[in-house]
């Protein structure tokens, strides 16, 4: 029996008991037999793209017609491309952990790459769950936003063979397909990442050496070889206080960037082309009496900038291993080691923030703190409800109220910018952070905004009978028009509604809540009628949900 294997097993033993009335409510699914392969996908997901729960449930698609795809995930558009990843999962009750992917799998996959992504082709027999995501992906497309696609294989055994590598080299879907494979060892070495890495990091050249405010810093050159080999031996546990996710080779320009200057003919300018790296450490001790070419040993290293850079040298330069190419002797990388005290973990954050912020990323936990955040969980805690201020990985309670969910609720309800609350999520706690917490913002807005929220969420994931199908793109909008109908029944503007009338705003959800939903979903369905006069496709549909359009529309009808 392979141990790695073991330990994901019964994990997913638990895992099939947190998701077992979902399974049976959203996917139908009873036997415990499917439930367990669906949870370790649901494993798969969520360790490696770093989800919640909720969102990642909500990439599950496993079911008749899926195309062999278990599991999609949409990120959000940036700079006119967007990533998507495909899961495809095999769970075998054989805990050896010696078998191969399956050839036979390998190829559905290819076959669902092929299909998903080209708008002109029928979708035919696919399942409602998969079909939603589907044309949401063709509508960005339609748009002229490029995708790029990660298939996923999952399984508790090894790789896939050669035959079904053939098979994939012959779809030659170029670089925006990258295939990667995901096994019970991948799932442990990320889940044991928090273990601190002590290191020897190898400079060269000069540097220099500082102390400022009971911490130190080091400035000098890393040799991208250097860096190469952090990544193979530590991987994403140098990862840990990374607030970006690592998107892929080919998911951005920038990653693009990295690697074709490094394949150039002239690898030793990447140091004049890249922003370097920022790392922090609890301690770090070198040989003061060298004039250069230091050896720095670090105590809980850890890369807080320069992420995906790290992760792009590391697979440039395995690739240029396999393929037997001279390694780079002369690239380097200017690189930033901060030695801080150990019982300062807010500077880390504030560190973590300041030098991400020229990309847009999820700056949840860097806000937690806030004073903002620590009023409103104030006022919210005084309704008998609790704040969760960073992520949670237990199941939340239904008094649980997270930031992210806050975030989204308010801004589609509260300040009516629905199509930014589910598409511009990456910007709740960035540049949007001031227009959705701001300083007037109490706890009972907030529970109701999410309360509210929560109804049309419900109706989206776990649709009725007779639920018109933008239902299932419309819930931010729906809600926003649930909060107008709810503050006019109580005849009260947003301002009215405090700690005061708390109980009966909740009352009235709780009474009224399935019929603010249902009247609100009309409002959609006949301001959709008046915008387009005659029936619209699904990737219409998504891509009217992306905008503006409807908004003064809807908030302009009689209430």
């Amino acid at each position: 029996m392979n141990i790695n294997a073991s330990i994901i097993d019964q994990r997913l033993t638990g895992l099939m008991e947190e998701i077992r009335d979902q399974a049976r409510e959203e996917l139908n699914i009873r036997d415990d037999s499917r439930l367990k392969s669906l949870a370790f996908v649901y494993l798969c997901v969520k360790t490696t793209l770093d989800l919640d729960m909720e969102e990642t449930f909500d990439c599950l698609t496993d079911g008749g017609g899926d195309f062999g795809v278990d599991a999609i995930h949409l990120s959000e558009e940036l700079d006119g491309e967007f990533a998507v990843t495909l899961f495809q999962g095999k769970y075998s009750d054989n805990l050896q952990g010696e078998s191969n992917f399956s050839g036979n799998a390998i190829d559905k996959l290819i076959k669902a790459v092929g299909h998903i992504f080209d708008p002109a082709t029928e979708l035919g027999a696919i399942n409602q769950r998969l079909k939603i995501k589907v044309e949401s992906a063709r509508s960005l497309i339609r748009d002229g936003i490029i995708p790029h696609v990660r298939a996923i294989a999952c399984n508790n055994g090894l790789k896939w063979n050669d035959d079904a590598q053939t098979a994939i080299d012959r779809a030659d879907f170029g670089n925006q397909v990258v295939w990667e494979h995901v096994n019970h060892d991948t799932l442990i070495s990320i889940l044991q990442r928090i273990k601190p890495v002590n290191e020897t990091l190898r400079l060269i050249g000069k540097a220099v050496f500082e102390d400022m405010n009971f911490s130190r810093v080091c400035i000098g050159r890393l040799p991208v070889q250097e860096v190469a080999n952090l990544m193979e031996n530590h991987g994403e546990r140098l990862l840990e206080r990374n607030i970006r996710r690592y998107l892929g080779l080919h998911s951005n320009r920038v990653n693009e960037g990295i690697r074709s200057t490094l394949l150039s003919n002239q690898p030793e300018n990447f140091y004049f082309f890249n922003n370097g790296l920022t790392l922090v450490c609890d301690k770090f001790s070198y040989n003061s009496l060298q004039g250069g070419d230091y050896q720095l040993r670090v105590e809980n290293l850890q890369i807080v900038n320069g992420g995906q850079t790290c992760m792009t040298i590391y697979k440039t330069l395995h690739e240029m291993r396999e393929q037997d190419k001279q390694l780079l002797k002369n690239a380097s990388v200017l690189a930033r080691i901060y030695d801080l005290p150990k019982d300062e973990q807010d500077i880390t954050l504030e560190i973590t923030h300041a030098t991400n912020s020229q990309n847009p990323v999820d700056l949840r936990d860097l806000h937690s703190n806030d004073e903002r955040q620590r009023q409103l969980g104030a006022s919210i805690q005084e309704l008998g409800y609790v704040y969760r201020r960073k992520r949670m990985e237990s199941a939340a309670k239904p008094t649980d109220i997270t930031s992210g969910a806050a975030a989204v609720a308010v801004l589609a309800v509260w300040r009516q910018k629905p199509h930014q609350a589910k598409f511009f999520t990456r910007e709740h706690f960035g540049k949007l952070y001031d227009k959705i917490f701001t300083a007037d913002l109490n706890g009972a807005q907030t529970i109701a905004a999410v309360l509210l929220y929560r109804i049309a969420e419900n109706h989206r994931k776990r649709p009725d009978e007779d639920d018109q199908i933008h239902v299932r793109y419309a819930s931010c909008f729906i809600a926003m028009r649930m909060g107008q109908i709810l503050l006019a029944a109580m005849d009260i503007d947003l301002a009215g509604l405090d700690h005061r009338n708390f109980v009966q705003a909740k009352n009235e959800i709780e009474k009224h809540g399935e019929s603010l939903f249902r009247i609100s979903s009309q409002d959609v369905k006949n301001t959709l009628k008046s915008l387009y006069q005659n029936d619209i496709s699904l990737q219409q549909l998504s891509a009217t949900f992306r905008r503006g359009d409807l908004i003064d529309r809807l908030t302009k009808l009689p209430l």
